[in-house]
């Protein structure tokens, strides 16, 4: 029997984050649906790894990160579920 985890990493983006990304412009929305869901991948397989999820981490738990997408004026913090396997985006700013 493998240790390898039985399921993937999901990302939720709250209310005031979604609504944010929804208010983008749609090329930009479209990038910024596609970097969270690269997230979930990059940010789960590192924690499964026992390595550091993407971004500066915001506590000594780690828990809480904040990253701002390359070339993107958008900037936003995931919250770590490791009960639930989930990255949650409580915090999007999109620089108008």
């Amino acid at each position: 029997m493998s240790d390898r985890p039985r399921r993937g990493w999901t990302v939720w983006t709250e209310g005031i984050p979604a609504e944010t990304m929804l208010d983008m412009p749609p090329d930009l929305s479209k990038k910024v649906v596609g970097f969270l869901a690269g997230l979930a991948l990059d940010a789960g397989g590192a924690i499964d790894g026992d390595r550091q999820p993407p971004g500066d981490p915001m506590d000594d738990l780690g828990v809480r990160y904040s990253v701002q997408i390359d070339g993107e004026p958008v900037v936003f913090e995931y919250v770590v579920l490791r009960e639930t396997r989930e990255i949650r985006i409580p915090v999007l700013v999109w620089f108008r």
